[in-house]
């Protein structure tokens, strides 16, 4: 396997936007896009992040950076980036500048079915209910 160290990032939105756009609260779609363009390279998908118009400069962003433990930011595409990271142009930057790069799965969103819609309603309204998402 190749050496190169991949963090995914997903956007976190309520679930009160599912009929709206649900491919952004559906990060579970999200990772997976990700974690299928890691495997397209042979890359290692080290870290999942989940977030929701976090600050570019936020600590949780950086710290394994700085450990020296990611290569490449990946994120589903540029509209969940955006909703993830507030400041996305910022975060474009300062991945530059730190020698990691930024990439985009661009891969083709899901076609939200009332049926997957309702799985993934189930799955984020239910997660103390000990609902494990299958």
């Amino acid at each position: 396997m190749n050496a190169v160290r991949v963090t995914a990032i997903a956007c976190l939105m309520p679930l009160s936007e599912l009929d709206e756009d649900p491919f952004l609260v559906d990060d579970r779609s999200q990772h997976a896009m990700c974690k299928q363009w890691a495997a397209a390279r042979d890359y290692r998908l080290t870290c999942r992040l989940t977030l929701h118009q976090l600050r570019a400069d936020h600590r949780a962003l950086w710290h394994d950076v700085e450990a020296g433990l990611v290569d490449v930011f990946v994120a589903p595409n540029r509209r969940a980036l955006e909703n993830a990271i507030d400041g996305a142009d910022e975060f474009t930057e300062r991945c530059a500048a730190a020698g990691v790069r930024l990439e985009t799965t661009d891969l083709e969103e899901p076609v939200y079915t009332r049926a997957m819609k309702s799985r993934v309603h189930r799955r984020l309204s239910m997660p103390t209910a000990g609902y494990n998402g299958c």
